[in-house]
């Protein structure tokens, strides 16, 4: 196994600020695929307490990926709950991230569910979405979205014509916040990625809702990034509720992302990069997505958003096949040499530029002396070529090359997988310090809805690499095997068409 060529920062912890920009301790919870985590943040910066419930999606023949909402709610409380108890501090708010396209239908008088959870990664409204192709590129002008089953509106329409008609059908996090506040809203960001809302006036579009088959459905407000929404009585007193944003908005922000041509990579369940673009939401003409990042202080900032449908979750893979005994078996197998094997772990479909929730994943070039050891580098190299692929096409939209990235997530533990991304990207990748950045972002947003003062810089919590990845290979190296990899997904897309 080689070296990985990694910088590492004197400090692997938040950075140290003496005195906060706030006076507030805040409850983040984050909400998310593979289960909830809730933190406590005090002013001046410290992460009090942690809290992490874990949840298993049910994947299912078929492309169904389903959660069980009762589960999911228990997870957000027993987390919270847990954070708080450690914490030993009053809470002066709580925040709350979500999965962003995740959907189901519930009753609004009792919040009792009346259908599972339809995840994000989740494929049957595939033939909602096939019915609307002649409205492909219109839907694009105005969401600044793809027409694809990952997003909201389509699952939300699914639901409709295959489970119920009672109720209402929204995104998770309407769901959880009404359980919390008794309120019925979702933020900007979140309902920035639902198919059904203008992205320039952040407004859900009637023509839109009538193309889904959503007219005359009650739809949650869209509050603002930084407003408070609601209290909730659940964990003391009546405690603001504000902060709301999408995870991945979320990690952005965490990351100090604040500006336009930043980005930063999260390696989750699946693996998703977004870069900053500022208050022009310049639509993408290579098949990424632009939603919006946040809106704050009256102002909507825009990101552009790239897609992996399967990061963590093919490590998850490699382990129920018996091929890896856990992730933190990665860096003892793999290496930066698979001996001619190729990967395209579409495992759940090829997100932008593909857009083909129809892929299957390949192997190619084995041979009868390939080892282990060669086809987990082949799907850690294959997950590194797709987030090389999405840089290279953010590049292009924002007609700039990135010239560093930050990482987030479970993944950036294996030191060989991030030598793997720096190698690709040909650009140095610094490694956020800790695994929380997502509720952190969270943080920031609550702590602008309680303090209308501070700036969004001000409100992030401060923090210094835990590691910096230079790209080893060379740039012939770099291409050549990008060129080899597109050619492995042409042959699988061609072979499974």
């Amino acid at each position: 196994m080689r070296s990985p060529r990694r910088r590492t920062s004197s400090s692997t912890r938040l950075a140290d600020r003496a005195l906060g920009p706030t006076t507030v301790n805040v409850l983040a919870i984050d909400q998310g695929t593979s289960g909830t985590k809730a933190v406590v943040v005090d002013a001046a910066d410290r992460v009090l307490s942690i809290a992490e419930v874990p949840i298993r999606p049910e994947y299912r023949p078929g492309g169904i990926v389903e959660q069980d909402p009762i589960e999911l709610m228990d997870s957000v409380l027993v987390a919270a709950h847990r954070a708080v108890d450690e914490a030993g501090v009053p809470i002066d708010a709580v925040s709350l991230t979500n999965q962003g396209e995740t959907v189901l239908a519930w009753d609004p008088d009792s919040g009792r569910p009346l259908t599972p959870l339809i995840v994000w990664q989740d494929g049957r409204a595939q033939s909602i979405t096939d019915e609307l192709r002649p409205h492909a590129e219109a839907i694009a002008g105005r969401t600044g979205l793809v027409l694809d089953p990952y997003f909201s509106a389509p699952k939300l329409s699914w639901i409709r014509k295959h489970l119920t008609t009672s109720g209402v059908v929204t995104t998770s996090d309407a769901w959880i916040l009404h359980r919390l506040t008794g309120s019925f809203v979702t933020d900007a960001s979140t309902a920035s990625r639902s198919l059904v809302t203008d992205l320039d006036s952040v407004a859900y579009d009637d023509q839109l809702l009538r193309l889904f088959g959503l007219q005359g459905e009650r739809m949650p407000r869209i509050a603002a990034n930084d407003e408070i929404v609601g209290t909730t009585g659940e964990f003391g007193g009546a405690i603001p509720v504000g902060g709301l944003v999408v995870d991945q908005q979320a990690a952005l922000l965490a990351e100090s992302c604040l500006d336009a041509g930043q980005a930063k990579c999260t390696f989750g369940t699946g693996a998703f990069l977004l870069a900053n673009l500022g208050a022009d939401p310049v639509r993408s003409r290579n098949g990424l997505t632009v939603s919006v990042a946040w809106r704050v202080r009256d102002v909507t900032s825009y990101c552009s958003d790239g897609q992996v449908f399967t990061a963590a979750s093919a490590i998850r893979w490699l382990q129920d096949t018996g091929m890896l005994a856990g992730s933190q078996e990665i860096d003892a197998i793999a290496s930066d040499d698979a001996h001619g094997v190729l990967c395209v772990p579409a495992l759940a479909g090829l997100a932008a530029p593909w857009w083909r929730p129809d892929a299957t994943a390949s192997f190619q070039g084995m041979s009868l002396g390939s080892t282990r050891a060669d086809l987990v580098t082949a799907v850690i190299q294959g997950l590194a070529a797709q987030v090389a692929e999405l840089a290279d096409l953010v590049s292009t939209d924002m007609a700039s090359p990135l010239t560093r990235m930050r990482v987030d997530g479970g993944l950036t533990r294996s030191a060989v997988f991030m030598q793997s991304v720096a190698d690709l990207l040909q650009i140095p990748i610094d490694v956020y310090p800790t695994a929380h950045a997502t509720p952190l972002g969270a943080v920031a947003l609550a702590r602008m809805s309680i303090e209308p003062s501070l700036t969004l810089a001000d409100a992030v919590v401060a923090w210094k690499p835990e590691h910096t990845f230079e790209p080893a290979w060379s740039r012939d190296r770099a291409d050549s095997f990008r060129s080899e990899w597109r050619g492995a997904v042409d042959r699988m897309l061609v072979s499974g068409a």
